[in-house]
């Protein structure tokens, strides 16, 4: 079995897949994308479909070597997005090829259930209560929020107020048996995560995700350390080099992006590195039906799995949803908060592939706001 064709799609709403075919007909999917920079993730996919055309899809773990090993110049999140993307469809090929799910070639099945978690408040996140008890009406057990919009670079009275309401807010819309997690976004500096994640102790957050920027690494240890929430951080860590010191420092959660850190093979070696250090995993996802399918699959067979994460419903979704490609939407609906395991061979869905072509002859050019303080410096999104 060979490689014969490559192709990616752009498609609505920021999103970015890829089909990969061979010369007997199986077709295996991907989404290979960094938000906001899709057009440039589509050229690196380009680039390594180069060396794929004409190579055997089953060997996966040698191609993934030679896709972040094979150049001078390594990692990055455009290349290791692109190798996620591919490392995804080749997963998926020899899923159908072997007439299994992905989870078990990768050891089998721990849970025959996955908790999910649902999206409220938005970037600037207000009406908490009220999305909050939307999503416990649809069965969610679990939620996630910003912690705030833009942020001062020392935190005021008032902002940490702010966040300590919401928060409280959710708190009192979920009860004492629900769990609401915390984004941070990497929108504070270290002195201000330290000030607000003080006072949000006796609300008991899930965790607090990114309260530092990856740059502000070195900090990481002394926030943890000082922390009564547990921290979570890893959608922009690409790779088991870039954890291990994240995960020295004590965090809680491991968040690699399925999407983004080199795909099903590498974030199921930092799932068992993480598992070294006590940490759970919760995949990053706030992306489309494929990225949601592959974390899907690594949740199915990851003992120290904590919790997942998906866009339905989420605030970038204008144009499309998760549901909006896909065959059968059965994957994808949720029972009391949980995915249920599938048995169906590869990722587990089937794209609806005339929908995807439609949309990428639309394209789409999403890009992350840029923000500013009020004195017209730059903020973080």
């Amino acid at each position: 079995m060979k490689i014969v064709r490559i192709e990616t799609f752009l498609v609505p709403p920021r999103w970015l897949f890829c089909r990969v075919e061979t010369d007997d007909g199986l077709v295996g999917w991907g989404e290979p994308v960094v938000e906001g920079r899709a057009e440039v993730v589509r050229a690196a996919v380009d680039v390594l479909a180069e060396y794929l055309i004409g190579q055997d899809p089953l060997r996966i773990e040698d191609h993934w070597q030679v896709m972040t090993k094979g150049g001078f110049y390594r990692g990055g999140p455009v290349l290791s997005s692109a190798v996620a993307g591919l490392d995804q469809a080749l997963w998926d090929i020899a899923g159908k090829a072997y007439e299994a799910p992905v989870h078990a070639l990768l050891g089998g099945p721990v849970r025959d259930r996955v908790r999910v978690y649902a999206w409220v408040g938005g970037d600037d996140p207000s009406h908490i209560n009220e999305e909050v008890a939307a999503q416990v009406e649809a069965g969610f057990t679990a939620v996630k929020m910003n912690a705030a919009g833009r942020t001062s670079p020392m935190v005021s009275a008032a902002e940490t107020a702010g966040v300590v309401a919401r928060v409280a807010a959710a708190r009192e819309a979920l009860g004492p048996d629900r769990d609401v997690a915390v984004d941070f976004h990497g929108r504070f500096t270290p002195a201000g995560a330290r000030r607000v994640l003080a006072e949000l102790g006796p609300l008991h957050p899930l965790f607090a995700e990114e309260p530092l920027l990856p740059e502000h690494g070195h900090a990481l240890p002394a926030l943890v350390a000082a922390s009564p929430v547990p921290i979570a951080t890893g959608e922009r860590l690409y790779g088991r080099a870039e954890f291990l010191p994240a995960l020295a420092a004590g965090i809680a959660v491991a968040q690699p992006d399925l999407s983004h850190a080199g795909g099903i093979s590498e974030v199921h070696r930092i799932a068992s590195l993480a598992d070294v250090y006590g940490a759970q995993l919760a995949p990053h996802c706030p992306l489309g039906p494929v990225a949601l399918a592959a974390s899907l699959q690594i949740a199915f067979c990851t003992p120290n799995f904590l919790i997942q994460e998906q866009s339905r419903g989420i605030h970038y979704n204008k144009d499309a949803d998760l549901l909006s490609y896909l065959v059968d939407t059965e994957p994808f609906r949720f029972e009391e908060g949980h995915a249920r395991r599938t048995t169906t061979p590869g990722l587990g869905i089937t794209v609806d592939e005339s929908a995807v072509r439609a949309a990428d002859r639309a394209g789409h050019a999403w890009r992350n706001p840029v923000w500013r303080h009020a004195d017209g410096s730059f903020a973080e999104w």
